[in-house]
């Protein structure tokens, strides 16, 4: 999943006791060696800045197990940002310099599959395999072959200032439905007219993620895998229109702001009380209630819930989340999946769990779906859609073909047109790996 992150990369940290030598190179199974303790090597390992930020302690946890376990073996850590991250990767793959473990967010890893830069690693060897979360399984998968671990899941929801809704509504309930909603939005709206500025819902026109929740929400799809054995672009199919113009509808009417403007910064719209919902990451509460971005007086009047879509069902979200895979030239591959093995056992999980973070298992989720702060993401996850596991989606979405669709039915472009150059520009690109 592509997300907005704002550390910098850190330096890499030395993590455990020097040593020399490899580790072996199959990726399959844990490492065969009689004895651990004499095994040698290196293993360096990427992962994103949320595990520095947000669970430090199950990253030293990890790592005093590993050294525990190879005390001659050394670990190196560095974190990366999202912005970066693959550009990096990129480099570190044509120059063999590529770490040895590397976090991958769940729309990147088709590319490094089938681009042979991961290492395939055998299912049965992890916790709780054979309950993962499907969407994530199937972003490792390809060929009847997994090549990475699901590391966690996330999903998007309805995040809602209360207080605005109680004030305008007399209610802060959320609404049940999509039409309840929209009335209390238009009472939102009302209540707040002399706000400049203010949008009752902020949904940013860029937001493709959203508008391809509405067009999941429709049955319509970005594209589809025919009997040719090749992809194709389906937005111009009259269900994915109908979606992509339920969202352009809602953008239009309660927007007020710029609608060329991407949801990177939504949450310091919510934590400015300029908005008085949005669809996004449970997370992003975190931002909107901080002291700098946002404001810490909303920490009890924010609320995660479910987004209602059209026809009474709940609006499909996508599955976000990330995903640990071993490089397929890794000289230290049985030690890196080891490694993977350890941060991804159910012992990892459940500080993830702790954390309100989404496991990567239906197991540990299932108390997540009961508890009010994780409750719309978790029920979310089990039904959540995907972008198409195809050679060229990155392509696809490094070209911002969705985006640029979205931006030229805003300017005035109709949903026809609009969706047939952007079938017609996925056609181009989808079947290629990239």
């Amino acid at each position: 999943m592509k997300r907005q992150v704002l550390a910098a990369l850190s330096t890499a940290v030395l993590l455990a006791t020097a040593g020399c030598g490899s580790g072996g190179s199959a990726a399959q199974g844990a490492p065969t060696s009689a004895d651990p303790k004499s095994m040698t090597g290196t293993v360096t390992v990427w992962l994103m800045n949320e595990a520095q930020t947000s669970w430090p302690e199950l990253v030293q946890q990890v790592n005093d197990e590993f050294a525990a376990k190879y005390p001659k073996v050394r670990l190196r850590l560095s974190y990366q940002t999202w912005a970066d991250k693959t550009t990096a990767l990129d480099a570190a793959l044509k120059d063999g310099t590529a770490p040895d473990v590397v976090e991958l967010g769940n729309t990147e890893t088709m590319k490094y599959i089938l681009n042979g830069s991961l290492a395939p690693v055998d299912r049965t060897t992890f916790d709780n395999s054979d309950a993962w979360i499907k969407g994530l399984v199937n972003t490792c998968s390809y060929q009847d072959k997994l090549f990475c671990v699901p590391y966690y899941a996330g999903a998007r929801v309805g995040i809602y200032n209360a207080q605005l809704f109680q004030d305008a509504t007399g209610s802060a309930d959320f609404p049940k439905s999509e039409d309840e909603l929209f009335g209390a939005l238009d009472k939102v709206q009302a209540r707040n007219k002399g706000t400049a500025g203010f949008s009752p819902l902020y949904l940013p026109g860029p937001y493709w993620y959203a508008a391809m929740s509405y067009v999941a929400a429709y049955d319509g799809a970005i594209a589809r895998f025919d009997s040719t054995g090749r992809w194709h672009g389906t937005l111009h199919d009259p269900k994915s229109q109908q979606g992509i113009q339920h969202f352009v509808d809602l953008v239009k009417k309660y927007n007020k702001g710029d609608w060329k403007v991407n949801e990177a910064n939504q949450a310091a719209v919510l934590g400015k009380q300029k908005t008085a919902m949005l669809y996004g990451n449970g997370w992003e509460i975190g931002t909107a209630t901080a002291p700098v971005s946002g404001d810490p007086r909303l920490k009890d009047v924010l609320k995660v819930v479910g987004m209602p879509g059209p026809n009474g069902k709940p609006l499909p979200s996508f599955i976000g989340g990330s995903d640990l895979a071993v490089t397929a030239k890794s000289q230290s591959a049985a030690l890196a999946a080891d490694w993977i093995r350890m941060f991804t056992s159910t012992k990892s999980e459940q500080v993830l769990a702790d954390k309100d973070t989404l496991p990567n298992n239906l197991t540990q989720l299932a108390p997540l779906r009961n508890k009010p702060a994780t409750a719309a993401a978790a029920n979310a996850v089990p039904d959540a859609w995907f972008t198409p596991l195809a050679p060229g989606w990155s392509a696809v979405e490094k070209q911002n073909v969705l985006v640029n669709m979205l931006g030229d039915i805003l300017k005035g472009k109709s949903v026809d047109e609009a969706t047939k150059d952007a079938d017609a520009a996925i056609d181009q690109l989808i079947n290629n790996p990239s």
